[in-house]
């Protein structure tokens, strides 16, 4: 049997850890003075009425390799192996914590560096853990992950640079940009980093700009699915992607929201749309 891991900046629901039998290794956010687990002791809701209030942008980190070790050891008392699938190491140490903590475990744990995260991540842990289902074995299900990781795609807007350009996610000439005359940047991962695909003016040719992507995107790549994100305040407009996206052959795979972890830096107002494909 094998058991796979994932962390919280794959921002699955626990609805979808539960039906895949997941297990969620949780990174942390300090706010307020206090060290919060991500998704456990902390919501993105109320990170957000906390910044409202007068608080501090966040700052996040990641798991010790002793929590990861934690999480093998449990994990290992029911299954023979670990597939550990992890934010994007361009992004985050975690992997590197994971890793470390791997190496006691005698080749049992294997890790892969998921190169995205958010519901990127999510989809990763959800394929891998339907492969378990099916009866594939480790090298198997990381080389399609490998394969998937080149063929999904993630396209967001967020309501302000800022908070990314306060974390060091984005340079400022790109935050500066994005600030001037309603525009309204349009971002993807690219190389396990946070980058450009476009700007446009206003949220409504944003939001079009989106879905004529998403449409080419399926046009491409076959049937595939997608996870419709949001922050808090992007929920409308995250709706208006879906409706606009009638006719199109996907996959939905629901509406997610943007973990405490990622919303410290995309910010409230964020919406976009991870997509991949169904067969790589």
């Amino acid at each position: 049997m094998i058991k796979v891991i994932t962390d919280s900046t794959a921002d699955l629901s626990a609805a979808q850890v539960t039906q895949y039998g997941l297990s969620v290794v949780p990174l942390y956010v300090l706010f307020g003075g206090e060290m919060h687990r991500d998704g456990v002791d902390i919501t993105t809701s109320e990170l957000f009425k906390g910044m409202q209030a007068g608080q501090k942008i966040p700052s996040t980190s990641q798991p010790s390799p002793a929590e990861f070790a934690a999480a093998y050891q449990s994990a290992l008392q029911e299954a023979d192996e670990v597939l550990s699938v992890h934010i994007g190491s361009g992004l985050s140490g975690t992997v590197s914590s994971a890793r470390l903590a791997a190496q006691d475990f005698g080749g049992k744990v294997s890790v892969v560096d998921g190169q995205t995260t958010s519901m990127g991540l999510g989809l990763q842990a959800i394929r891998a853990a339907e492969r378990v289902a099916q009866g594939h074995g480790v090298p198997d299900i990381v080389a399609e992950l490998e394969r998937l990781q080149a063929r999904m795609t993630l396209r967001f807007t967020v309501e302000s640079l800022e908070f990314l350009r306060l974390n060091g996610r984005i340079g400022g000439a790109t935050a500066l940009l994005g600030g001037l005359l309603s525009i309204k940047p349009i971002l993807t991962m690219q190389d396990s980093k946070v980058t450009s695909a476009g700007r446009e003016r206003g949220q409504k040719k944003a939001t079009a700009n989106i879905v004529d992507y998403a449409r080419a995107y399926a046009a491409k790549q076959g049937r595939s699915r997608f996870v419709f994100m949001t922050t808090p305040g992007g929920e409308a407009n995250a709706a208006e992607l879906r409706a606009a996206l009638q006719g199109v052959d996907f996959e939905d795979m629901g509406d997610g929201v943007f973990g405490s972890v990622v919303a410290t830096h995309i910010g409230p107002g964020s919406y976009g749309i991870v997509m991949e494909p169904v067969e790589v």
